[in-house]
């Protein structure tokens, strides 16, 4: 009785140390997009031109690790909001695109990052098989999402124009 007495002391002595270890940390938290950077580009409200390159620059924060982002430019003709956006940029009147600029993009972040600064080079070629790109009002969309799928989104209202 004694053995059987001293056995179960162990045993709960080693279920008890088991259970106060330290676990990995939780994620609950969102990471941050941020264009509180220098030289962060584009802004709410900034131009982008056809047949021109532009470095897309910000900053990207989580409390445990970084995932990945995407890119998601599209026309904003019909005046749509996403609940992310700032604010309107003196809109152009409302048309129906007839060969609108479109491009979607996801990029890894490389692991075990809890910050990360995009410096990415992005062409807006002038055209396609179609024709030139429509002009006017268009949305910047980003989205990131952290290594615990945890996402954040940010919509920016641009102009994408001909020279």
């Amino acid at each position: 009785m004694k053995t059987l007495k001293i056995i179960f002391i162990i045993i709960s002595l080693i279920v008890f140390l088991n259970s106060c270890r330290d676990t990995e940390e939780t994620d609950n938290q969102k990471p941050l997009i941020s264009t509180d950077i220098q030289d962060a580009f584009p802004l709410n409200c900034d131009t982008l031109y056809f047949g021109e390159t532009f470095n897309f620059k910000i900053l990207f924060t989580d409390n445990i690790e970084l995932g990945s982002f995407s890119i998601d430019i599209h026309n904003n003709f019909d005046h749509h909001s996403h609940s992310t956006e700032i604010g309107e940029c003196n809109p152009a009147p409302v048309k129906t695109p007839v060969n609108p600029f479109l491009i979607i993009q996801d990029y890894d972040i490389p692991e075990g990052l809890k910050q990360y600064e995009t410096n990415l080079e992005i062409s807006i070629p002038s055209g396609n098989e179609n024709g030139v790109f429509d002009e006017g009002d268009y949305h910047f969309f980003i989205s990131l999402t952290d290594k615990s799928g945890w996402s954040e989104q940010k919509g920016l209202s641009i102009k994408i124009l001909k020279r």
